[in-house]
C-alpha cells in the first residue's frame, strides 16, 4: 500500500522524511529507470563511441607482423590512403604521393592495397600493382574481413541481454550502454533499488554517497569553470565513470585478442561521444560529462560536428560569417531558422550538445557496388565482360558474408552503370527469387545488362563500369512462401520490358543461320564494332531462349487435344439425348435462323438427323442427365461438366499468355504477310460480292417448299 502525498512538493535540496536539510540529487527515480529502456530523454544516459587507430595502416601491420612503432603507409596507385601515428611524425599527410613520402621519410613501409587483376576471379596481394592501374581494381576485402573480426570481439565483451551495439563504419563503432551502467549502477549502490519515496517517480534520488571518482587514465575534458570541480560529482558524473570503466574493457579486449588500439569516447549521446573518441587519440578516450559539455563545445570549429562538414556548413559559414560555435550560439532560433525550419531547429540543439538519434543495432547493408574507373578507357563487349566477372566476384563474396547461401539475407536488384563520355547509362534487372543466389546467376543478369547497352549503340569507349546489387531483405527460413516464386509491380514491369527489347533486337533464326550467298559476304569480315554488336546481340538472345525454357510453356492455339477436349466427332459415338421440340427452338436463336418444322418436328428430325446407334433402354436413357455448353453448341453428361470447363478454361489462359508474347516485330510481319487486297470478283458485279445489304433478304433457292 503506497504511502500519503506529502502536503508540498518535494526539491533536490530538502527532504521530509527528517527535520534536517538533507541535499538530494538532481534527478529522479524515473529517469534512472528510463536507463534500462535506452530512453533518448533521460539526462542520465550514455553512448560511447570506439574509432580504429589508422585503421588500414594497422591492418597491414598486423597482417605483416610488423613492429607498431615503425612507420607505414598504405598505397594506392601513387597515392597514400592511410598513415600510421609514426609515420605521421615525420609530418606526412594523405595529400602526398608515395615518392614525396620517400622522400621525407627514407625508412617508410609502403604496402599496396590487395587488387583484382583482369581475367582472375580472386584478390590478392602484388608488388608491382601500382604500375598496372589499367588491369587491376583496389579490393578492400581485407579489412572488411578485419572490421567485422572487430566487431564480434566488441559485441562478445559485452552482456548479451544488455548491448546495444552499432556499426558505423568499416572503423567505428557506437554503443548505448545504458541499460549496462543501469545494471552495474544498482549492484553498486542498493539504496537506489528500492521503490521511490511515496511510490512517486517524480521523487528525487539520493545524493552521491562519495565526493570523489577514480577517473583513472582518462582524458577528462574540463568544466572551464574556476571552481567547477569543486562541485561534488552528481548522479550523472557516476553513469559517466561506471561508462568509462567498460569502454576501457572493451578497448583491452580488443587489443589482447586481435592487436589493434583503438581510442574511445564517452559522453550522454552520439555526437559528442564521437567527438571525443577524435579527442586524443591515438589509443586513448576521452570523458565529456555534462557539466563540461559547454565549455567543450565552445571554442571548436562546428565544422567538425557530424553533418556540418559539408555543405550545409558552407552554407551556415556563409549566412553567419563564422566558423565557430561560440558565436553560432548568440543567433536565436528565429535566425537559425533561415536555414529552413527543422534545420534551423536542429542546428540550434546540435551546437548546445543536444542529440537525441538513437544508437541502431540493425544496421544492416542496403547495397553493394563494385566499380571501376578506366584509364584509358577500354573499347570492347569483351573487355567489358571480363571487369563485369570481377565485379560479380567482389560482390558475392560480400554477399556470401551476409548470410545468402543460408537464405538470410539476399538482393532483389542488380544495377550497372554504363559512362561513355559526358553520358551515363543505366539498366536494372530484377534477381530471381525461387532459386538460389550464385555467382553464375549474378554474372549472367550483369553480362545481359551490358548486353542491352551495346545493343543500344554508342557504348565505347567507356570510360567507368560499376555494378550494384540492392534491396536487401531478410530471407524465409525453411519454407519459402508462394509470394517468392511470383514476380510483381515494378519487377514485373522491367522484366517485361527488358525481354520485349531482347526479342525486338534479335532477328528469326532462319535469317542468322542463311549464310551462304548472302551479299554481305562480298563485303569482307566484319568490323570490330559490329563484332561488338552482334556478341552482345547473342548474349541477349541467350538470355531470352533460357528465360523461355525455364518460366514459360509454349501451348498452340490450335492443339487443342493437348488439354484433353473431346473431339468434336465424339458426340456421333456416344449415346445421344433426341432432340426434342424445346431444343430445335432455343430461346436465344433468331426466329430466321431456326430450323423450318412447317408444324412437324418429329418428320424434321426424322428426315435431316442420321440414324441413331443402338441406344440403351428407355429407362437407362431418362436417368443419364446432359448440360448444353453454349461454346460448342453441344450437350455433355453432367458427370464430364468439370473437366469441359477447365478446358475452355485452359484454351482462354493459352490464348492470353500468347498474346502478351507477341511483339511489335511478330505483329509488323504477320500485317506483311497478310493479303489486304480483296476478294476478286466478276465484272460488272457489284462491290461486296455476296453481301446483304440493310433492308433485303436472302432468298433460299433450293429449298424444299
Amino acid at each position: 500500500m503506497s504511502s500519503p502525498a506529502p502536503a508540498f512538493a518535494s526539491s533536490p535540496s530538502l527532504s521530509i522524511t527528517s527535520p534536517r536539510r538533507i541535499p538530494k540529487s538532481r534527478f529522479t527515480f524515473k529517469q534512472l529507470q528510463q536507463l534500462k529502456s535506452y530512453s533518448t530523454q533521460t539526462p542520465l544516459r550514455v553512448i560511447a563511441h570506439v574509432d580504429l587507430d589508422a585503421f588500414y595502416a594497422q591492418c597491414e601491420t598486423v597482417r605483416l607482423g610488423l613492429d607498431p612503432s615503425k612507420p607505414l603507409a598504405v598505397q594506392q596507385w601513387q597515392g597514400l590512403i592511410a598513415i600510421n601515428y609514426p609515420a605521421r611524425a615525420f609530418g606526412l599527410s594523405r595529400h602526398v604521393t608515395s615518392a614525396e613520402a620517400l622522400k621525407v621519410c627514407p625508412e617508410l613501409i609502403l604496402q599496396h592495397v590487395a587488387t583484382w587483376k583482369e581475367g582472375e576471379e580472386t584478390w590478392a596481394y602484388s608488388p608491382d600493382a601500382f604500375k598496372e592501374i589499367a588491369t587491376r581494381k583496389v579490393s578492400l576485402d581485407p579489412y572488411r574481413q578485419e572490421s567485422r573480426k572487430i566487431l564480434a570481439c566488441i559485441k562478445g565483451a559485452l552482456p548479451r541481454d544488455l548491448q546495444r551495439v552499432e556499426k558505423a563504419s568499416i572503423d567505428e563503432v557506437f554503443m548505448d550502454l545504458s541499460a549496462h551502467v543501469h545494471s552495474v549502477l544498482l549492484e553498486r549502490y542498493p539504496e537506489l533499488r528500492g521503490p521511490p519515496p511515496y511510490d512517486d517517480p517524480s521523487e528525487y534520488l539520493p545524493k552521491v554517497p562519495t565526493t570523489v571518482l577514480d577517473w583513472k587514465a582518462d582524458a577528462l575534458v574540463e568544466t572551464g569553470e574556476e571552481h567547477g570541480e569543486d562541485r561534488d560529482p552528481d548522479w550523472d558524473d557516476v553513469v559517466m565513470v561506471l561508462a568509462s570503466e567498460i569502454v576501457r574493457d572493451v578497448r583491452q579486449a580488443v587489443y589482447g585478442t586481435l592487436g589493434y588500439t583503438c581510442s574511445g569516447g564517452v559522453a550522454k549521446n552520439k555526437m559528442l561521444s564521437k567527438l571525443g573518441s577524435g579527442y586524443k587519440k591515438p589509443n586513448q578516450q576521452t570523458v565529456i560529462r555534462n557539466r563540461a559539455i559547454g565549455h567543450f563545445l565552445g571554442d571548436m570549429k562546428f565544422t567538425k560536428i557530424r553533418m556540418l562538414g559539408g555543405k550545409l556548413g558552407d552554407e551556415v559559414v556563409a549566412m553567419f560569417g563564422t566558423d565557430k560555435v561560440k558565436e553560432l550560439l548568440e543567433q536565436p532560433l528565429d535566425q537559425l531558422k533561415r536555414l529552413g525550419d527543422d534545420t534551423g531547429s536542429w542546428l540550434y540543439n546540435i551546437i548546445r550538445g543536444e542529440d537525441h538519434s538513437e544508437v541502431n543495432p540493425r544496421t544492416q547493408i542496403k547495397s553493394m557496388l563494385s566499380a571501376k574507373s578506366f584509364r584509358p578507357a577500354i573499347n570492347s563487349f569483351e573487355q567489358g565482360v571480363r571487369w563485369l566477372r570481377i565485379f560479380v566476384a567482389d560482390i558475392f563474396s560480400r554477399c556470401v558474408e551476409e548470410g545468402v547461401l543460408e537464405n538470410k539475407r539476399r538482393p532483389r536488384t542488380i544495377n550497372l552503370h554504363h559512362r561513355q563520355g559526358a553520358q551515363t547509362r543505366s539498366r536494372q534487372s530484377p534477381i530471381p527469387q525461387g532459386k538460389p543466389l550464385s555467382e553464375a546467376v549474378l554474372f549472367d543478369l550483369a553480362k545481359n545488362l551490358l548486353a542491352q547497352v551495346v545493343v543500344d549503340g554508342r557504348a565505347w569507349p567507356c570510360a567507368n563500369l560499376s555494378l550494384s546489387v540492392g534491396g536487401f531483405e531478410d530471407g524465409v527460413a525453411n519454407n519459402k512462401g508462394i509470394g517468392g516464386f511470383l514476380v510483381r509491380g515494378e519487377e514485373a514491369k522491367a522484366m517485361m520490358s527488358s525481354g520485349r527489347s531482347t526479342m525486338s533486337g534479335g532477328e528469326p533464326p532462319a535469317k542468322r543461320r542463311r549464310t551462304k550467298g548472302n551479299i554481305k559476304n562480298f563485303f569482307g569480315p566484319p568490323s570490330d564494332k559490329k563484332r561488338d554488336f552482334d556478341a552482345a546481340r547473342a548474349v541477349l538472345m541467350a538470355r531470352q531462349e533460357s528465360t523461355r525454357e525455364e518460366d514459360t510453356y509454349d501451348v498452340e492455339e490450335d492443339d487443342a487435344d493437348e488439354f484433353g477436349a473431346p473431339p468434336l466427332e465424339e458426340s456421333e459415338e456416344r449415346p445421344t439425348t433426341p432432340i426434342s421440340e424445346r431444343d430445335l427452338y432455343i430461346s436465344n436463336t433468331p426466329p430466321s435462323a431456326q430450323p423450318q418444322t412447317h408444324g412437324d418436328p418429329e418428320a424434321y428430325v426424322q428426315k435431316h438427323s442420321k440414324p441413331d446407334p443402338p441406344r440403351p433402354s428407355k429407362v437407362h436413357q431418362e436417368s443419364l442427365d446432359t448440360f448444353f455448353c453454349g461454346k460448342c453448341n453441344m450437350r455433355l453428361p453432367v458427370s464430364e461438366k468439370a473437366e469441359h470447363d477447365d478446358y475452355h478454361f485452359a484454351m482462354e489462359l493459352s490464348k492470353e499468355m500468347k498474346a502478351e508474347e507477341r511483339t511489335v516485330p511478330d505483329m509488323m510481319a504477320a500485317a506483311k504477310h497478310t493479303p489486304t487486297s480483296k476478294p476478286s470478283r466478276g465484272r460488272g458485279r457489284p462491290p461486296g460480292g455476296r453481301s446483304v445489304e440493310k433492308g433485303q433478304a436472302k432468298l433460299a433457292f433450293g429449298r424444299p417448299t
